[in-house]
């Protein structure tokens, strides 16, 4: 039978995307590792590869369609003795309805989840409750994931699926996997295993409130009003089920104080003009990711993520920073910003917020982490109240520098630049004194700057 290709769900919270451009045509031969086409997803655009060869029978989606729902099938790969006339009138899709968002296909009765196409779809699938007859499973019982030439292959080589790792997506056996197995090979251990605090990343996002009869009443409410409806997209649903997530679900609390930064003006001044003909130029938001992943550090139980029913204590500080793009906003992380210097992390900063605002960022850079910084000082604002980015156990709101008044060491009055900052504080991981502890480290840092050469 061909098989389906399904849309992947290439992030955690990806439930819909844009089909947005095809890189094959009708016809044309894969092979695994073959770019099929560019999706968008609620994050950024992402190519989809091949796990399998064949010929491409039928492209069933078409480039630019919004709203395609994971595991919808979008294409048909033939495999060798194949034709188009072996596509039947089960692999073409629902039609759409007036906003362009596509059905998945109704599951059927005889077909394995095994047969999905696409990142996770057969755990999808089983997860949604279908009712899709399961994937063959092994003498030890797991349930075994394949392609289907890759079944094929193995039955007609004599070897047994269950004892072979897969190196497709989620673990599903491919082509090559079976055509280089050996009989009575034992599978390695899975990816998932080596990486338990992955799954804090996967954690369940609420659902965002359909619109039904509330937005109907509200826009009744507005009715004799002239306004503008405007369309929601992947990522700003995304935004608006993690953050009322994090609302409802995150016991807050807020830690503030002021920090400042006439020393560190100073210091990043003399910094800069030394580092002028290497192109460096430093940021205060560079010395603030360094100051909180030292920070960290210092309070290593504050370096810590909620995990349903525990707490992960990372060992490296992955500080994550907001970044406003059109839309809505990215969090790429700075992994083991600790050992780094003040120079890398610049560049790297400023590497992943150009490729963030072009939503080029890959999943990997944007999820993780353990800590948060939300800098909107650069926007004039003296401070703010930042909401909690679930894993996470914290997140620094930082304000503007701002000249004022201040009682100096001598009991004397002089004006300072003072930048206010709030931390807020998952108290399921960190509790006020810890937190009061880690919000000290990270100004004493601030305000003795070269501490963070050291």
């Amino acid at each position: 039978m061909p098989t389906e290709i399904l849309m992947p769900a290439l992030s955690p919270t990806m439930e819909e995307g844009t089909l947005a451009k095809w890189l094959v045509k009708e016809g044309d031969t894969v092979s695994s590792g073959d770019l099929l086409a560019e999706i968008e997803t609620d994050k950024a655009t992402m190519e989809f590869e091949a796990v399998d060869e064949g010929v491409v029978g039928k492209l069933l989606i078409a480039e630019g369609t919004e709203g395609v729902k994971v595991n919808t099938p979008i294409a048909v790969l033939l495999e060798e003795g194949e034709s188009a006339d072996d596509i039947g009138s089960a692999s073409a899709p629902k039609s759409g309805d007036a906003d362009s968002h596509t059905e998945p296909a109704a599951p059927k009765a005889e077909t394995s989840p095994a047969k999905g196409y696409g990142d996770d779809g057969a755990a999808a699938q089983q997860a949604k409750g279908d009712d899709a007859a399961p994937a063959a499973s092994g003498a030890s019982g797991d349930r075994v994931f394949a392609s289907p030439l890759a079944r094929r292959i193995a039955k007609d080589k004599g070897l047994d699926l269950s004892q072979i790792s897969g190196t497709g997506p989620n673990g599903r056996i491919v082509k090559a996997d079976v055509e280089s197995a050996k009989p009575g090979q034992k599978p390695a251990a899975s990816e998932a295993a080596k990486a338990p605090a992955a799954a804090a990343d996967k954690a369940p996002v609420a659902a965002p409130a359909a619109p039904g009869a509330q937005a109907e009443q509200i826009r009744k409410m507005y009715a004799d009003r002239e306004f503008e409806e405007v369309k929601l997209d992947g990522m700003r649903r995304t935004i608006a089920a993690r953050l009322t997530e994090a609302k409802q679900t995150i016991p807050h609390f807020y830690l503030r104080r002021d920090i400042k930064l006439d020393a560190l003006l100073k210091f990043r001044s003399q910094l800069n003009k030394q580092l002028e003909g290497r192109g460096v130029k430093l940021s205060v938001n560079d010395f603030i990711i360094k100051a909180s992943a030292l920070a960290l550090q210092a309070v290593p139980d504050a370096n810590a993520v909620w995990a349903g029913d525990r707490v992960l204590k990372l060992k490296p500080s992955d500080v994550a920073v907001a970044v406003a793009i059109e839309g809505g906003l990215f969090t790429p992380v700075l992994r083991d910003a600790e050992s780094r210097s003040l120079s890398s992390l610049s560049a790297q900063m400023k590497d992943l917020a150009k490729r963030a605002r072009d939503k080029k960022l890959a999943p990997h850079e944007y999820q993780g982490g353990s800590f948060a910084i939300s800098n909107l000082g650069m926007f004039g604002i003296d401070n703010f109240d930042a909401v909690i980015n679930p894993p996470h156990g914290a997140i620094l709101a930082v304000g503007a520098g701002v000249k004022k008044p201040v009682v100096n060491d001598a009991g004397e009055i002089e004006v300072a630049t003072v930048m206010s900052v709030t931390l807020s504080v998952d108290h399921r991981v960190i509790d006020g004194a810890m937190g009061a502890e880690l919000l000290k480290q990270i100004a004493d840092a601030l305000e003795n700057p070269m501490v963070m050469l050291a």
